[in-house]
């Protein structure tokens, strides 16, 4: 079971890190006429380089919980997915103090939707042919 759980880690991470950008890259939109908004997006390249253990930055401690009481349930969360989103610097700015530039978010949206769909359908292709491998002729 490692094995396959190694083999899906990667596409698994990299949804989830699209997924996370199409969040902050349609909250950049939906403010665009907010006054003094500011545009934020991350790298996806240092951030997947991050989550699979690639990079040299220190990685926050997962949290655990205190348990007070023996009732409690024990856990601890794990997030591979934590990166900290910058500010983008506008080329243009606007006299309200809002940092959304319209055309570079929906490029960047768009760009965006294509690599997670590109995405979601490897890791389809991939589950579909474990599935083949798996059933009896």
């Amino acid at each position: 079971m490692d094995r396959i759980s190694n083999e899906f880690s990667f596409l698994q991470t990299a949804v989830g890190l699209r997924q996370k950008r199409m969040e902050l890259l349609s909250s950049n939109i939906a403010n665009a006429d907010t006054p003094n908004y500011k545009a934020r997006d991350f790298s996806f390249k240092e951030a997947l380089s991050q989550a699979m253990g690639e990079s040299a930055q220190k990685k926050l401690p997962d949290t655990r919980l205190s348990l007070t009481s023996p009732r409690h349930i024990p856990a601890v969360a794990a997030n591979p997915l934590s990166f900290a989103p910058n500010y983008r610097v506008p080329t243009q700015n606007s006299l309200d103090g809002n940092t959304v530039e319209m055309d570079v978010e929906r490029t960047a949206f768009a760009d965006n939707t294509m690599q997670y769909q590109a995405a979601l359908t490897f890791l389809s292709s991939k589950l579909n042919s474990m599935q083949a491998a798996l059933q009896p002729n």
